[in-house]
């Protein structure tokens, strides 16, 4: 959000004035009557505009300045002046204040700036994110691919919190992803150089878990013949990942949260304590707050997991982006079986699209390689499950959506190279802008 406000005077009648005009236009107001005490809570990609007084005891608004763009050079600061300071203010445009006001100033003008600022300030953070995610995208390493809204959304959260010294619980049905997402956060973080350890909670048996997790010491238990390091301290310094965190055991969820809180272990048969550091990121698909509710998940551990929240969403919520991943998937099933990529055609794109996927991301994967492996004769126009059309919809629905496909898939083949487009589907130049307009179709979605 671009709506926070930092306020700084050493003047109480001017920051309440101030304050109550701000708050009265919905910003979120902070006031302070010293310029030191407002820099701590600065720090880079920091989402709002801060007002400033510039003759102030102690730290003065130019130092306050100085010191803030050292943090974020496209911060905006605006500066407010007294009729003597206007070759102060002068000076400060020039370290790169954003604006300044002399006193006394109307409010309209304020709030004139202020919209200004809050503009551009949305713009650059905006951009950061994007440039982040274009970096993170053409890296190598796990990529999220999809054009769809859902997808641009969560591609931009993870941008955010991949180096965010914080837990994270990711959401999401089977086959949606789990995994990727928490091995594309660890790969573009900080912690990349470090080690990526995974475990599946339901495919370790109950009376292993505790030792694969904790490791132990020769001679803890009578099969337990050399020292072994386990899966929690051979991670550190990276990432921990507990896939199926709902199938935990209740008695280990209890060791697992004082892990978390204390950041530390002691091998099963020694008494010597390893201190961690590392973020642990944990994957359910089902809701575990309906868990904790019917006593089966410990309602401490879902709070700690749960600081940062991630949801993934179905494939079933982003059809749109059915054509590129199918083709992605069949792609390397090609490559890999050493054989031609057959090619879909819109029949059996609709088809695609018309299905409800309980899978996922997984089956769309596995109907691709076998889509491949069949040489793309036969496999969709057989498959019972894509023949379950939705019945629901009326003759002019089927049409539009399944002019809509037909649009998509040759926006996908060409690149959104509308020249091409208009070749392939032999469309006048108007009709074909009309119809992307009419579906809310992009070209620029489609570039690679």
């Amino acid at each position: 959000m671009t709506d926070r406000i930092i306020l700084i005077d050493d003047e109480p009648a001017i920051l309440n004035a101030l304050k109550q005009l701000l708050t009265l236009e919905d910003y979120q107001v902070q006031t302070f009557s010293q310029a030191s005490e407002a820099l701590t809570l600065l720090e880079p990609n920091w989402p709002g505009i801060i007002i400033s007084d510039i003759n102030m005891p102690g730290m003065d608004g130019i130092a306050f300045l100085k010191k803030a763009l050292e943090l974020d050079s496209e911060l905006p600061v605006i500066l407010l002046t007294g009729h003597g300071d206007i070759s102060l203010a002068v000076e400060a445009m020039r370290i790169g204040a954003y604006d300044f006001l002399e006193k006394p100033f109307s409010n309209e003008h304020l709030l004139d700036v202020l919209r200004r600022a809050t503009d551009k300030r949305k713009l650059v953070l905006e951009n950061r994110e994007l440039k982040e995610e274009l970096s993170s995208q053409g890296a190598p390493g796990p990529r999220i691919l999809g054009n769809n809204a859902k997808i641009k959304e969560l591609r931009r959260v993870l941008a955010r919190v991949k180096d965010m010294p914080a837990d994270i619980l990711i959401k999401g049905e089977t086959g949606s992803g789990k995994d990727l997402v928490a091995r594309y956060l660890h790969y573009n973080s900080v912690r990349s150089s470090e080690n990526f350890v995974a475990i599946n909670c339901g495919a370790i048996p109950e009376n292993m878990i505790e030792s694969e997790l904790f490791g132990f010491e020769a001679g803890a238990f009578t099969s337990a013949q050399k020292r072994r390091v386990g899966k929690i301290e051979y991670a550190n310094g990276g990432t921990f990942f507990l896939d199926e965190i709902e199938s935990m055991p209740m008695p280990l969820q209890i060791k697992l949260l004082r892990v978390l809180e204390e950041r530390k272990i002691e091998p099963l048969g020694s008494n010597k304590v390893v201190k961690l550091d590392i973020r642990f990121i944990a994957a359910a698909k089902v809701d575990l707050k309906t868990l904790v509710e019917q006593g089966v998940f410990r309602e401490d551990l879902y709070y700690r997991l749960n600081v940062i929240n991630i949801q993934i969403p179905p494939l079933r919520e982003r059809t749109d982006d059915i054509s590129m991943l199918f083709q992605h998937f069949a792609a390397i099933a090609s490559i890999r079986f050493d054989t031609d990529t057959p090619k879909l055609d819109s029949e059996q794109l609709y088809r695609l699209r018309n299905h409800s996927w309980p899978g996922n991301i997984r089956e769309l994967r596995n109907m691709a390689e076998r889509f491949v492996l069949m040489g793309g004769e036969s496999i969709l126009e057989h498959s019972a499950a894509l023949q379950q059309e939705n019945s629901g919809m009326t003759l002019a629905e089927r049409v539009s959506y399944f002019e809509r496909s037909v649009l998509m898939d040759a926006l996908q083949v060409n690149d959104g190279r509308l020249t091409e487009v208009q070749q392939q589907l032999g469309l006048p130049r108007k009709t074909l802008y009309d119809k992307l307009k009419k579906h809310g179709l992009e070209k620029d979605d489609y570039k690679h």
